[in-house]
């Protein structure tokens, strides 16, 4: 792998940033910052930002008495505020607004009116459509999709909605798309994920609008300005539109994108109209999709009507960055739907963080400075745990999206220490005299302390740091990550305060 590109959705801005959005974002914060610093910070490029057009925006702005560019500024100001207070290092944050972005839609809209699609037919036409069309979706419904007549999304009647549009001939990719998903051209992750799409095709895919006639919060369509285009259409396009494409410099590097990060709601746009939009634009496929679950708060769906949605920033005010971070992806495993237990932050907080990762390197260091004098003993390594194997999994976990996975690695580690400091009783040793086995122990247990700070660093950056600078080590040593034995002979070390204060 020379490069690697890895991109969040861009996220609607009807509302504020909640713990969903947050979710994803942390994700690929934690992957963007471990493949950083494998390749190289110049080598990994990470995409996010927000998806600003459409007519629900147009509806939330008249709500606010604001106009829909202002309000759009206002809350993707929102969204790059939390991330900032999460400390997600993003390298780049694309609005559909942005000017480039406007310019290269429209550049993609007139090569798809160029094309032919796999059977020979104009990939775009015009057509009338009659049908149920949900604002809050922005997408149009069948009767299947609805509940008691009402969007199961938003609890509201879809309107009746007859207009001429443009139309994406998706009923021809079928066969292509099919083809594709299952000799993994079109990479979807995981597997239960890409038998949902193939499923999905299987049925029978229609013809898409790509442009609105009475919309006139969007991109005008190239070609009839009489048009805005279809919300998601413009949104998709974001992942190239940023890179400059076709000719700028950072799309020659990086796409195609190693992975979209998704949630399951957003899957067919994704892995259906995506793939057959740049398909038809002759535009390389990403290398990989990874569709991810949705979670419930305390067995509850998220909703603002039940007042349970929560704010990221909130965490980060009650618990901190890191630990907001940890508490939002240690619940469950990535990739699966699963059950965030709001009324157990903190007790997983002190468990996990106070108790476990601080107290383990509080008791290391605290014997560092009783009994070698704050001082790295003059050894090598030769504890019974194997640290390449570990790194070694924790690389294929990253490979396949495996957050919860390593977690549990670095659990591992530290309960290893835990065993190993009991088992091997320095106290005991100190009374005895018995030095140079207590040195041994001492250099062991801080080269371990050294690689749980870097195995730490992609998901508790901060505190990450923190524990590679007080065992007398760089946090920006790179080249020495992985190596076994490379904390120094007669480096001083630094308790500190507790890395966690309980709560």
């Amino acid at each position: 792998m020379e490069n690697y590109y890895i991109t969040t959705p861009i996220y609607y801005v009807n509302d504020k940033p909640h713990i969903g959005h947050a979710y994803t974002t942390v994700v690929a914060d934690i992957l963007a910052r471990y493949y950083r610093f494998k390749l190289g910070p110049e080598k990994v490029h990470f995409l996010t930002g927000t998806d600003e057009h459409g007519s629900k925006i147009a509806q939330s702005a008249e709500k606010n008495k604001q106009t829909p560019k202002q309000f759009c500024d206002e809350v993707s100001e929102l969204f790059k505020s939390s991330w900032h207070e999460l400390n997600i290092t993003f390298d780049d944050f694309i609005r559909t607004t942005d000017e480039r972005h406007e310019v290269i839609v429209e550049e993609i809209l007139g090569k798809l009116k160029q094309a032919k699609t796999p059977k020979g037919n104009d990939v775009i036409y015009k057509g009338t459509y009659e049908g149920l069309y949900c604002v809050g979706c922005e997408s149009y419904k069948k009767e299947d999709d609805l509940v008691e007549g009402k969007c199961p999304d938003h609890n509201k009647a879809p309107e009746n909605l007859s207009e001429e549009n443009w139309y994406f001939k998706l009923s021809d990719y079928e066969e292509l798309l099919k083809e594709k998903i299952e000799t993994k051209q079109i990479h979807i992750l995981p597997e239960d994920k890409e038998k949902e799409v193939l499923s999905f095709i299987e049925q029978g895919l229609e013809d898409i609008a790509i442009s609105r006639a009475n919309v006139e919060w969007g991109i005008p369509v190239p070609f009839d300005k009489d048009q805005t285009i279809y919300v998601w259409v413009d949104a998709l396009i974001n992942y190239i539109s940023a890179l400059g494409f076709p000719e700028g410099e950072q799309f020659e590097q990086f796409w195609p994108a190693n992975v979209h990060l998704l949630a399951k709601d957003i899957l067919k746009f994704h892995c259906i109209i995506w793939p057959a939009m740049l398909d038809a634009a002759e535009i390389e496929q990403p290398k990989e999709l990874f569709v991810h679950g949705f979670f419930t708060l305390n067995g509850k769906k998220m909703s603002k009507t039940l007042g349970n949605v929560i704010d990221p920033n909130d965490l980060v005010k009650e618990y901190g960055v890191d630990a907001a971070r940890y508490l939002i992806v240690s619940q469950f495993v990535f990739g699966q739907d699963g059950d965030v237990k709001v009324d157990e932050f903190p007790v997983k907080y002190n468990a996990d963080l106070a108790n476990g990762i601080g107290n383990l390197v509080s008791r290391v260091l605290s014997m560092t400075e009783r009994y070698c004098d704050s001082k790295v003993p003059d050894k090598k390594f030769t504890a019974d745990i194997d640290l390449p194997e570990i790194w070694f999994r924790v690389d294929e976990n990253y490979r396949k999206y495996k957050i919860y996975e390593n977690l549990k690695e670095i659990w591992d580690v530290i309960r290893w220490c835990d065993g190993y400091i009991d088992e091997t009783k320095p106290w005991v040793l100190s009374k005895e005299g018995k030095q140079d086995e207590l040195d041994q122990i001492i250099y062991n247990l801080l080269e371990i302390v050294r690689h749980l700070g870097w195995l730490l660093a992609p998901i508790l950056p901060t505190t990450s740091i923190d524990i590679i600078s007080r065992v007398g080590c760089q946090p920006d040593d790179y080249d020495n990550v992985t190596k076994v034995g490379g904390i120094h002979a007669g480096v001083s070390v630094d308790k500190g305060e507790p890395l966690f204060a309980r709560k």
